[in-house]
């Protein structure tokens, strides 16, 4: 191979990555997902809390969404609810200590 070969290697390259650019950019401004809110890194609304594996195919999960937890039971061929609405730790005890102190009060 001689120069002339190697520099039309290497600008049809250029060529290539130029277009996975382009590419790029229109698909994150007129994709799938152009038209919904993006949210800052501490305003998050869904999160995941913990995950235990009960065995090889099932694992429990306790999402929060908006200050509320959800305990899911995830599976291969099914996923379950177990229980919704709790109350975070330190969330129950500020409500714990609001409910004493109304119950207190004259």
């Amino acid at each position: 191979m001689d120069a002339a070969n190697y520099l039309r290697l290497i600008l049809a390259l250029g060529a290539v990555l130029a277009l996975i650019a382009v590419f790029a950019v229109l698909l994150r401004r007129y994709g799938p997902a152009a038209g919904l809110a993006v949210r800052r890194k501490g305003d998050k609304r869904l999160s995941v809390v913990e995950v235990m594996a009960l065995d090889a195919r099932r694992r429990l999960v306790l999402v929060r969404r908006d200050g509320v937890e959800h305990l899911l039971l995830l599976g291969i061929g099914e996923d379950r609810v177990v229980e919704t609405g709790i109350i975070p730790p330190g969330d129950f005890k500020a409500a714990l200590n609001r409910q004493e102190q109304a119950g207190s009060a004259p």
